[in-house]
């Protein structure tokens, strides 16, 4: 008899048992997220090892050369700047600046979110009430005026105060999230005994809340650096920036000052607003396909149809 038990419940158990590399597994079938980790993983190459993708006689992407305003050829794949400069190596050298902006801004306005949306919920009363109001004055400021105002009185071409602005300004939607979730696992029965059992708020926080919130987290990172990319390349279009950095947004900044487009240097303005996009892409790919991962209801019939009949 005991025998017979233990059978019927091996089966239940290895059910119940979550599979190893789940995730990575899910991550795999997902076209978006191997679409989207592709392109991702490319810039991550781009911007860690620029002198693999560039020819050696234009290793110094900010060298001024004798050819200025030059259409693209063998020598120059993009053409020059006005300066002379090889448009290709300044957009391969440019990605280390750009995503390093979208990596560190969106990580901080995701900590941020965390921090505020979380706490709120979790500690309700007067906490929320106060935290949730500076998340809403946030949410209804002109977010982009804002930006510009913020990034020409505190540090005109910084890099640092434009990340910083980047993130006072991009927390409040993730914030609005975090709260959300978590006032939805505030009464759950693994958190009634964490406090029964005498838990700190930090503890229980820390590693009863924030755990359950993972894909939501990592989603909010990515829209959040989405955000980052795609904000930065405007303020530095619009001259906020420092104009000798090495950036798409500087690029697309001295590309219209210098008249790309008047002399017939079309690739040197569409080039780093085409780098832009596609990193927007990746990380935008990469923000739907934890979505569709973390919630069955999201991912495509066809998709949830297969695996039914199988």
């Amino acid at each position: 008899m005991s025998a017979v038990v233990a059978g019927a419940s091996a089966p239940v158990a290895s059910a119940t048992r979550r599979p190893r590399g789940g995730l990575f597994r899910a991550i795999l079938r997902n076209r978006k997220a191997v679409v989207g980790a592709v392109l991702l993983f490319l810039f991550i190459l781009l911007a860690a090892f620029p002198g693999l993708f560039v020819p050696g006689a234009h290793h110094d992407p900010q060298a001024i050369g004798d050819l200025p305003l030059q259409k693209p050829s063998g020598a120059h794949w993009l053409g020059t700047t006005g300066l002379g400069q090889d448009v290709y190596a300044q957009l391969i050298y440019s990605t280390r600046e750009s995503l390093v902006i979208a990596v560190v801004a969106g990580l901080g306005a995701t900590i941020l979110s965390v921090i505020i949306g979380v706490s709120a919920a979790y500690l309700g009363g007067f906490a929320d009430d106060g935290l949730s109001m500076l998340t809403d004055i946030f949410l209804v400021l002109p977010t982009f005026p804002l930006i510009i105002v913020l990034a020409t009185y505190a540090g005109k071409g910084n890099l640092t105060v434009i990340i910083i602005v980047l993130i006072l300004t991009g927390w409040s939607y993730g914030a609005r999230q975090m709260r959300a979730q978590a006032m939805s696992l505030r009464n759950r029965d693994f958190l009634e005994s964490a406090r029964v059992r005498g838990e700190r708020r930090s503890y229980i926080i820390v590693v009863e809340v924030l755990p359950t919130m993972i894909s939501l987290i990592v989603a909010n990172f990515l829209g959040a650096a989405l955000y980052s990319v795609l904000t930065a390349a405007g303020l530095q279009f619009l001259g906020l920036g420092d104009p000798s950095s090495l950036s798409w947004g500087t690029m697309l900044y001295w590309a219209q000052n210098q008249g790309a487009l008047v002399n017939g240097l079309p690739a040197w303005a569409l080039s780093p607003g085409l780098a832009v996009a596609l990193l927007g892409v990746s990380f935008a790919l990469l923000n739907y396909a934890f979505d569709e991962i973390s919630n069955p209801a999201l991912r495509p019939v066809r998709r949830r149809r297969a695996r039914s009949a199988s």
